[in-house]
């Protein structure tokens, strides 16, 4: 019996790390996620053959608006307007 309350407690924190790097990756996201998507797909350009200026030009304008987010001050309580203005690409 006590053994199995000791397998159950693992689980749980297995469960609550995995949840917490999901809420991480998703936040990356929403402030990197225009810089990812364009760096990926220059990647997939460059791997047919095809030139990827376009990709990489605009990654390193997403990659700048998202540096002018993260270089203000957010709390809880606005941390959704900067994963917004992020993701529009708005200072």
């Amino acid at each position: 019996m006590f053994q199995r309350k000791i397998r159950g407690q693992g689980m749980t924190e297995y469960i609550i790390i995995v949840a917490l790097i999901a809420v991480a990756a998703i936040g990356v996201y929403s402030f990197f996620g225009k810089t990812i998507r364009n760096q990926v797909a220059g990647l997939s350009a460059e791997m047919s053959g095809t030139s990827a200026s376009t990709n990489i030009e605009a990654a390193g304008k997403a990659a700048g608006d998202g540096a002018a987010v993260a270089n203000k001050d957010y709390n809880l309580g606005s941390y959704d307007k900067a994963a917004n203005s992020s993701a529009a690409g708005t200072k």
